[in-house]
């Protein structure tokens, strides 16, 4: 460790109290998504870090293209702080938007409670926590005062629950920004640099309605349904023979989340509608596989005499795979990481999928690297009590922090 990276580590240290009380200021603003209404958490942080000096630039999403996504408002934040010229641009991006919280809290999910070393809330762990931690990064980088080149961005977005479309996708379609490396918001023990592609789609299977007494006269789309649903679990179970070659990720997967029909007990179903969801590992073609599961699901259909079906995509969101450009920035965050847990961490890819994927597909090598737990279940992500622990927030701000400091001097 340099003495600089020590002044940094000592710096985040002494304003601990305050970075954890900037979070739960963000914490105590709700972002739940739907209903997607984010332009107040947006507001809200914009006057938080002006209290530093920090200008945020508001990039408001136009109404009709935030309806038509089925939200409420949306203003995405940019905050470029710049050093001496040359070096390069390093963009820090983590969302606002979240799932709502649903039942079974034991704690305020917009308290911002801090018991025992954890902070609970709703998008304490994912991921107003990094918020905190790239803020405080880089505030900590300047209080150094050392000749450094180069800009850091911090990038506030609000569109990762609904694909990222207009969050960072939004930012780098109106080119707003175009950085040469990114670091997304993630957890402290590994370093994620892949991730899983997502495809959604929404089968509508109509039959016609009838009573319940002559269903001869009807023909059931439930069991039209029924017949579709047997032939996606055939292919999940085939699925586990397609194995990925990225450590932290297995195979594909499909899942059906969500299943509406019928309009009473005593008729025959003239319509139901599901909606599914299958995760594609990197080395998958994402046109191969939903020409695949459109395929199976007409197949399912045409057997099942007067079913006939409609297949609306709802998200494509392809898979994150590591670029060449990010070599520096994935050793330097995986060194510091383990100097400041005492723990070997990994760098790996995640089954889940993130919008870290757009700044991959406009060419921007990314690493993902925050604060949180080992994996999404410690920290109850999306479901009730979640919570971060402290002691992470206060490693993962020094790691990026000393990250920043390595790539820009």
């Amino acid at each position: 460790m340099t003495s600089a990276h020590a002044r940094l580590d000592a710096w985040i240290a002494a304003h601990f109290d305050e970075e954890v009380r900037f979070l739960q200021a963000l914490v105590q603003v709700p972002t739940d998504t739907p209903p997607g209404d984010n332009a107040p958490h947006a507001e809200r942080t914009a006057e938080l870090l002006g209290q530093f000096g920090y200008n945020a630039e508001r990039h408001p999403v136009p109404a009709h293209d935030v309806a038509a996504q089925g939200m409420r408002s949306i203003t995405n934040l940019i905050v470029r702080r710049r050093f001496a010229p040359g070096g390069m641009t390093i963009a820090l991006n983590a969302h606002g938007d979240v799932v709502p919280p649903g039942e079974g809290w034991t704690h305020d999910p917009y308290g911002g409670e801090v018991v025992d070393g954890k902070l609970y809330g709703r998008a304490a762990a994912v991921s107003k926590s990094d918020f905190a931690t790239y803020t405080y990064a880089v505030r900590a980088l300047e209080s150094l005062g050392e000749a450094l080149e180069g800009q850091v961005e911090l990038h506030f977005t609000y569109d990762e629950e609904f694909g990222g479309e207009l969050g960072p996708g939004w930012l780098l379609k109106h080119k707003l920004t175009k950085p040469d490396l990114l670091i997304a918001a993630g957890f402290s023990h590994e370093v994620v640099t892949a991730h899983n592609g997502c495809l959604q789609l929404e089968v509508t299977v109509h039959g016609r309605m009838a009573h319940a007494a002559i269903p001869a006269t009807g023909i059931d789309a439930l069991q039209g349904a029924t017949a579709i649903l047997n032939a996606l679990y055939a292919e999940n179970a085939r699925y586990r023979g397609i194995t990925s070659k990225v450590e932290g990720i297995t195979h594909p997967y499909l899942n059906v989340g969500r299943i509406e029909g019928g309009t009473n007990t005593n008729v025959v179903p003239g319509k139901v509608v599901l909606k599914l969801d299958r995760r594609m590992i990197p080395e998958e073609d994402p046109t191969e596989v939903e020409a695949s599961v459109r395929h199976v699901i007409e197949k399912a259909a045409g057997a099942i005499a007067g079913i006939r079906v409609e297949i609306r995509r709802i998200l494509l969101a392809r898979a994150l795979k590591p670029l060449p450009g990010n070599r520096a920035l994935v050793a330097a965050l995986k060194r510091h990481a383990e100097a400041v847990f005492h723990e070997p961490v990994r760098e790996c890819g995640t089954p889940l999928y993130t919008d870290v994927r757009l700044y991959g597909e406009a060419g921007i090598p990314a690493a993902i690297y925050g604060a949180g737990p080992r994996t999404v279940l410690e920290s109850n992500a999306k479901r009730a009590d979640e919570h971060l622990v402290l002691d992470d927030l206060r490693g993962a701000t020094k790691v990026v922090a000393r990250t920043l400091f390595d790539l820009l001097r």
